[in-house]
């Protein structure tokens, strides 16, 4: 796994690489004003939890293991539910619940990118548990310098 820096700066790696060998459940990978790159590993029986992002589009790309994708318009309420195996991508746009579930025997390795930014510069969370009591702690949030999401129909 490569050293974690700042990340304003080009970058250039094996990402499925990357993906596949990193052990924690969230690690961010690179951060710059408009994107985020975020590795995620998640434990057979595991998922990475029901969530929305209200003002961020989401791309997940599963690199290794076997997992069920969910996606509708409430927790829950699952519109799309499929089958995901390596090579396998969700497009989520802004305000859509979805979830990520490992049905398979062995760790699901995949990749995620938000835009915009979504989480902490460098952020490293060997657990669920830890990230989202980051998230709650407010010690979770974009850098000052990265661009925020305007809401276009908020006047």
């Amino acid at each position: 796994m490569r050293e974690h820096t700042p990340s304003r700066r080009p970058e250039v790696f094996d990402i499925a690489a990357s993906a596949v060998n990193n052990s924690n459940y969230r690690t961010v990978e690179w951060t710059g004003r408009h994107l985020q790159v975020t590795l995620m590993r998640i434990a057979p029986g595991e998922s990475i939890g029901a969530e929305v992002h209200q003002e961020t589009d989401q791309f997940l790309r599963v690199e290794a293991g076997e997992g069920e994708a969910r996606l509708g318009p409430a927790d829950g309420e699952w519109e799309q539910v499929v089958a995901v195996r390596p090579g396998w991508a969700l497009c989520v746009p802004a305000g859509t619940w979805h979830d990520v579930v490992n049905t398979g025997d062995s760790a699901l390795a995949l990749y995620s990118i938000y835009a915009p930014v979504h989480h902490a510069e460098s952020a490293v969370h060997p657990s669920r548990e830890l990230a989202e009591a980051d998230e709650r702690a407010g010690r979770d949030d974009p850098p000052r310098w990265a661009v925020r999401a305007v809401d276009p129909m908020v006047e």
